[in-house]
């Protein structure tokens, strides 16, 4: 194996997962180590939710990510998220539209397939999925949820052409399989600016993407039940440590699914929303008991 092993190390890619966890040194621009980051905001109701627990919590909340898709806002709800986030300076991700999870296609709902879910079906679902960007922008949207390859590279085309904004943000999902080095590599290379990684990595696996990649990665400290349930609240520090620059995520277990969200699950999303700012809250205070040095953006 070791011809292989120093193969991916001339390329700059770890041989071997890190199990000595080496502490990273790699930063956000403004010099943090993290930042925190809601998921499953579906709209400004649960927005403002965020913010109001929050306060009440006293944490700093950077980024809040949509999961349905922009094409299920109304022009006036993105252009209310995207206000919310400038006078709160929270970053706003949203999703982009149709995915083959809900398209008429049988194989993403098959049990070797569903790593596919997130991926558009054909030409159309392609040119669908980049109208969607492509009027996200127009409402100020300038940080966009991507689940497909293809589409990422064309996103990446139009960012460079002039198409699309170029401080327009791509946030890999986590349907991606972004769970080796090589797969974090490419995605980076392709463009996207935020990785988020599957939610049941070890920090030895987690510690190898980072040595491949400079981009910032998105861990889920609690994840859903649909993408495994992980509950990693004392593994915060660590995260943090061997991962920066990182954008911890909090949602809950036990919660039912939302997506796609609308008015009709209003009180769920309100009240999920706020159990993960709470939640968030206690992985912060697990940060400051046992690593209290940890550099958080302003």
């Amino acid at each position: 194996m070791q011809s292989t092993r120093d193969f991916l190390a001339s390329l700059g890619l770890p041989g071997r997962d890190l199990g000595d966890l080496p502490t990273s040194a790699k930063r956000f621009p403004d010099g943090a180590q993290y930042r925190v980051e809601i998921p499953s905001v579906e709209g400004p109701e649960p927005f403002h939710a965020v913010l109001d627990a929050a306060k009440e919590h006293e944490i700093r909340i950077h980024r809040i990510s949509q999961g349905s898709g922009m094409m299920l806002l109304t022009d006036a709800e993105i252009q209310e998220m995207v206000a919310l986030g400038r006078e709160h300076k929270v970053e706003i991700c949203l999703f982009v539209g149709p995915r083959a999870a809900w398209d008429v296609g049988i194989q993403v709902a098959s049990p070797s397939g569903r790593v596919a879910a997130g991926t558009l079906r054909g030409a159309d679902q392609l040119v669908y999925g980049i109208e969607d960007v492509v009027r996200g922008c127009g409402l100020g949207v300038r940080s966009v949820l991507v689940a497909d390859v293809g589409q990422l590279w064309v996103l990446r085309r139009m960012r460079e052409t002039g198409d699309l904004p170029p401080d327009l943000e791509f946030k890999a999902s986590v349907s991606f399989p972004s769970s080796n080095p090589a797969t974090a590599r490419l995605l980076a290379e392709l463009g996207v600016t935020t990785i988020n990684v599957p939610t049941d990595l070890t920090l030895a696996q987690i510690a190898a993407i980072r040595r491949a990649v400079d981009v910032p990665l998105d861990v889920y400290v609690e994840g859903a039940d649909d993408f495994g349930g992980a509950v990693r609240y004392y593994e915060v520090p660590d995260l943090v440590r061997v991962a920066a620059p990182v954008h911890l995520k909090f949602t809950v277990r036990n919660a039912p699914g939302i997506y796609p969200s609308g008015h009709h699950l209003g009180p769920l999303a309100v009240s999920t929303a706020r159990e993960r700012v709470r939640r968030a809250a206690i992985g912060l205070s697990m940060l400051g008991r046992y690593y209290k040095e940890a550099i958080a953006s302003p």
